[in-house]
């Protein structure tokens, strides 16, 4: 029997190589978007500054209502454009996330069978999913697959490509 540690999988100093390329790669395709809605948000904020300043006009000073409505009109456009923007963002991100790191997933999974065959372990307990009282340290097998699945599958090696 044995013990793994599988949030360790995703350190991005000391754990499997090929899950932070496969992260990055899917930030770089969706950085475009991400700064897209950055930019909106940037502009909804500048738009509440002159709304704000609008109405806080010195007293006796008129206020355009007009250009004030009409900058109320434009923020509210924008803070809706934006939020259907994320949301559309966050499926298409979930989405890509998946086709990217599902075959990754089972990639390790088998890579973790032929470990455990090849050390003689019967069982492997995820103690990151399965809450542990006692666990001694040479039954954790973290370090050890994590070291043999880098060295045999290193992180230049082919992701699923783009769709």
């Amino acid at each position: 029997m044995a013990v793994i540690y599988t949030d360790a999988f995703l350190d991005p100093k000391t754990g499997i190589a090929k899950f932070n390329s496969v992260l990055t790669k899917l930030n770089g395709e969706f950085q475009k978007t991400k700064d897209e809605i950055t930019q909106m948000q940037t502009r909804a904020s500048a738009l509440e500054t002159e709304i704000n300043k609008l109405r806080e006009a010195p007293a006796g000073a008129p206020i355009n209502q007009q250009a004030l409505q009409a900058k109320i009109d434009q923020l509210d456009q924008l803070k809706k454009d934006g939020q259907r923007k994320a949301e559309d963002a966050q499926a298409a991100y979930n989405r890509r996330r998946q086709e990217l790191f599902s075959p990754l997933q089972e990639e390790i999974g088998r890579a973790l069978e032929a470990f455990a065959k090849a050390h003689g372990i019967n069982v492997i307990i995820d103690a990151a999913q399965v809450p542990l009282l006692y666990a001694a340290d040479n039954i954790d097998v973290t370090r050890a697959f994590i070291t043999e699945f880098n060295s045999k599958n290193p992180a230049t090696a082919s992701a699923s490509p783009a769709p």
